[in-house]
């Protein structure tokens, strides 16, 4: 999937699914230091190719996220051998560590918390839409989210949805 050999996320559009899902997992690494961050880049355009997952490094682990569609998102573990060349037709891909602002700010740091930000939507039969993966760190914060079927990053220190209509589902 997604020109990754072995790549097979579960997508999940639901925050309390994907936290249950993956809170096991998440708890082991709350403690440890990012090491490393990983984007898929398009050589030719010289920029993020941003359908990608983005791939979080935490010493012998190593955590995939990645969002499609409106409310989508699939974590893996591991499941992303880098050293693999990417196969997606029409485009030269490969990876590229730190290739984003906000990842730069969160390297080096331990981990205390991971939640999934939800909207909240005025609709009754879809009351809320899986919006974000965040990761709090000491000193700074990361949120890999649903930017309309691909991946944004944002390091900005508060969640930039209006007041009222967002909230925070804890993973670990």
């Amino acid at each position: 999937m997604l020109g990754i050999e072995g790549y097979e996320p579960q997508w999940c559009h639901s925050g309390k699914t994907l936290a249950a899902v993956h809170r096991p997992r998440f708890s082991r690494i709350v403690g440890r230091t990012l090491e490393g961050a990983w984007l898929m880049w398009d050589l030719e355009r010289r920029q993020w190719f941003a359908d990608g997952p983005v791939i979080l490094g935490f010493g012998d682990v190593n955590v995939e996220v990645t969002h499609r569609k409106f409310d989508e998102c699939g974590i893996t573990w591991g499941q992303v051998d880098m050293s693999m060349p990417l196969d997606w037709p029409g485009l030269t891909l490969d990876w590229r560590a730190d290739a984003h602002q906000a990842l730069l700010g969160a390297r080096g740091r331990r981990l205390r918390e991971v939640n999934v930000i939800e909207r909240i939507m005025p609709s009754h039969w879809r009351p809320r839409v899986l919006h974000a993966v965040e990761f709090l760190f000491e000193g700074s914060r990361l949120a890999i989210y649903n930017a309309l079927d691909e991946n944004g990053i944002t390091d900005e220190t508060e969640v930039d949805l209006p007041v009222g209509f967002w909230c925070r589902v804890p993973i670990a």
